[in-house]
C-alpha cells in the first residue's frame, strides 16, 4: 500500500510494471504488463523483448497430452539463456475460476501436476535487474486441445491486454512470432473493441486500435 514515506512521483524515464488482477462471477484474472512512457535503453528493449519471446514461445507451444509443465518451462526461458539472462520465480500457477489467484496443483514447477485440457494457468516470465528495473509479462492461458491428428495439447490465451510497443525490439522477432503477435491483436480488436464502442469509450477505443496495429 503507498504511504507518504514509500510514495513518489511517477517519471517518463523508467519501466513500470503493473500486477493487476480482480475477482469476477465468471472467473479470476491475473494480468502483467510493463511499460515506458520514455526514451528506453536499448538493453531495456532487449531485455523486454526478450521475455516477450519466452512468454509467445510458451504460449504457442504444442505439447503431448499429460505433459507436466516443469517439462515445457525451459520454453519460456530459452530467448533469455541464449544472451545470458534468467529470472528467479516461477514461470507460471493454476489460477481459479472465481477460487485462489494461484491455485494449487497446476503449474510449472517440477512438482506440478501433469497439464489437462480445461486447466488454467498463468504464463509469466521476467527479467528483474537489480536496483534498476523489472520486467514482467504474465497473461491467463486456457488448456486446449491442439488442432493435430494425434490428442496434443497447446494453450489459448485468455487476456486481452496489448503489450507495450514502445519496449518491442522487432528486429529480434521471428516471423513466427510476429505472426502470433498480429493473430493476438487482431483478437483483442475484436472482442474488446466492440464493448468499448458499446460503453462509449471513445478514448479508450482509440489508444485500443493505436496499440493493435499489425
Amino acid at each position: 500500500s503507498p504511504s507518504n514515506v514509500s510514495s513518489r512521483r511517477l517519471s517518463v524515464d523508467e519501466m513500470y510494471l503493473s500486477d493487476t488482477g480482480g475477482q469476477y462471477l465468471d472467473g479470476t484474472t491475473d494480468i502483467t504488463r510493463t511499460m515506458h512512457w520514455g526514451v528506453p535503453t536499448p538493453f531495456q528493449k532487449e531485455a523486454y523483448t526478450r521475455v516477450l519471446m519466452g512468454n509467445i514461445d510458451l504460449s504457442r507451444l504444442i505439447f503431448p497430452a499429460s505433459t507436466a509443465g516443469g517439462t515445457v518451462e525451459a520454453f519460456a526461458r530459452q530467448a533469455l539463456w541464449k544472451v545470458g539472462l534468467n529470472y528467479g520465480h516461477g514461470t507460471g500457477h493454476g489460477i481459479g475460476n472465481f477460487l485462489s489467484v494461484h491455485e494449487w496443483p497446476v503449474g510449472f514447477q517440477f512438482n506440478n501436476i501433469p497439464l489437462m485440457k480445461g486447466m488454467f494457468t498463468s504464463i509469466e516470465p521476467g527479467y528483474y535487474q537489480d536496483g534498476e528495473f523489472g520486467i514482467r509479462i504474465e497473461d491467463v492461458a486456457l488448456v486446449v486441445e491442439a488442432q493435430t491428428e494425434k490428442p496434443f495439447l497447446t494453450f489459448e490465451v485468455v487476456s486481452l491486454v496489448p503489450y507495450d510497443r514502445n519496449l518491442i525490439d522487432v528486429d529480434l522477432l521471428s516471423k513466427e512470432q510476429i505472426q502470433y503477435l498480429n493473430t493476438y491483436y487482431k483478437t483483442i480488436r475484436e472482442r474488446v473493441g466492440p464493448e468499448l464502442r458499446r460503453q462509449q469509450l471513445e478514448e479508450e477505443f482509440a489508444w485500443l486500435q493505436r496499440n493493435t496495429e499489425p
